[in-house]
């Protein structure tokens, strides 16, 4: 490319004649960041596409100038921009000839490459960079099986990892001006909050949906985006229409239990290719799969597992009805809440329990070598039935996990239910979640 083009694009994505839009800062995920920033690894930040990863390292970006970096010492190439007509280690070797020339950094500059898998080779060219010192260098992608497996090979022990996910229900409330930091906050404000809940589930928490009013046409661009870019492209699938019928099944079945024999059935065609295809969508961070609590890894492998989605909002867009499902779409918002807090936590597993009567309970939380909590969701608990039911595989698992206190998350209810020397809370969802993302 000419010196003048790679210029040209580099002058649209920096701040050396001005700042850049950075969006509503993400206090955890940017100090966390910048606990990184001290360390003289390599950082990769991952998660799914729009989840806010470029806005975070625009972030960093000006909090670094706010501390003292000189703007020509911070460099940000942004590897989607459709003006690099190819991408190849010769490209961004000319990209950082061409900052040099222009910029005369005056320190070892700091540079965030921005969607870095789209470069091909890239992992070699930090390495070289890094080993040699030339940089300080933050790369991000939305692919999560890329860029640990390229990474690792290369820079064993020698990189730090963020995980970015959508907005917890905090943020979610904090986009829309409403603070809530301690438990005055909360007083005489239950019925609004419970609102904004509602409106989280159904529309989800992509950062730009909440706050744009054409939510629906932009999930469904959110969804192209990932199908086209992150899977049919990276992968050459030869299957499109598989795949996209495989996505949208398991956005119509989030909390359930599948295998891949049943989606076979369904789909009409082979397991192996929906297993491969599953493993896609885990990679670009589109659904996950919960696997059984046990301590055979046989046991957990051969047993169902449960699919959770990446965002309520595109299940309401792509697969489900929002008042018929809003219980199965709570759990899902139970478990990313809990998958937030993993990526905080990277010695926690989380694990759904069942035994052989077919009682379950939803979230196992694993910490270390033991079992550190049970988290059931029911949103409606007011049918006795299903009252006993809940409890009754609740405190089975107590017992057998040697646990004496557990969580029943709901819509409405709360209160503690004692049964055979077994602590049982039970929690709205809103509370819940203002309780779980302060700790």
């Amino acid at each position: 490319m000419d010196k003048n083009e790679i210029l040209a694009i580099l002058n649209d994505w920096n701040i050396w004649r001005g700042d850049q839009e950075a969006g509503i800062e993400r206090g955890g995920y940017l100090d966390k960041l910048e606990g990184f920033m001290r360390s003289d690894y390599v950082i990769t930040i991952t998660g799914p596409r729009r989840a806010g990863k470029s806005y975070l390292m625009r972030q960093m970006m000006r909090k670094l100038r706010e501390e003292g970096i000189k703007r020509e010492n911070l460099l940000f190439v942004n590897f989607e921009d459709p003006r690099f007509t190819s991408l190849d280690t010769r490209v961004m070797t000319q990209v950082f000839e061409v900052y040099r020339e222009f910029l005369f950094p005056s320190e070892r500059p700091i540079l965030f490459l921005d969607e870095v898998q789209e470069v091909e080779g890239w992992e070699k060219w930090v390495r070289m960079m890094h080993e040699l010192k030339k940089a300080k260098i933050i790369v991000s992608g939305s692919n999560a099986h890329l860029l640990s497996r390229e990474l690792g090979t290369l820079l064993t022990g020698r990189h730090l990892d963020l995980t970015v996910f959508p907005l917890s229900f905090q943020e979610f409330l904090s986009f829309h001006q409403i603070e809530i930091n301690a438990p005055l906050d909360v007083a005489g404000r239950e019925t609004e909050i419970k609102g904004w809940l509602r409106r989280y589930i159904e529309s989800g928490s992509f950062p730009q949906i909440a706050l744009s009013e054409q939510k629906r046409e932009i999930l469904l661009n959110y969804f192209d985006d990932l199908l086209t870019k992150d899977l049919l492209r990276r992968f050459r699938i030869r299957k499109p229409h598989i795949m996209k019928a495989l996505i949208k099944y398991y956005l119509s079945n989030v909390s359930n239990l599948m295998t891949f024999m049943a989606a076979e059935r369904f789909l009409h065609t082979s397991a192996d290719t929906i297993q491969k295809f599953s493993g896609y969508f885990e990679d670009v961070y589109l659904i996950y799969f919960l696997n059984r609590f046990s301590f055979k890894v046989k046991e957990q492998e051969k047993s169902p597992r449960k699919i959770y989605a990446i965002d309520t909002g595109l299940c309401n867009a792509l697969g489900l009805r929002f008042s018929e499902n809003i219980g199965r779409l709570a759990e899902n918002i139970v478990f990313l809440a809990l998958k937030r807090k993993q990526a905080f936590q990277p010695d926690t597993e989380l694990f759904y329990w069942k035994d052989l009567h077919h009682r379950e309970v939803d979230f196992v939380i694993k910490s270390g070598l033991s079992v550190s909590r049970l988290i059931q969701v029911c949103w409606n608990i007011e049918d006795e039935k299903t009252k006993k039911r809940e409890l009754g595989s609740l405190v089975t698992a107590m017992e057998e996990l040697h646990i004496s206190h557990a969580a029943i998350i709901t819509e409405e209810r709360e209160g503690e239910i004692l049964l055979n020397q077994k602590r049982v809370t039970l929690i709205p969802l809103w509370k819940w979640l203002l309780e779980d993302e302060s700790c």
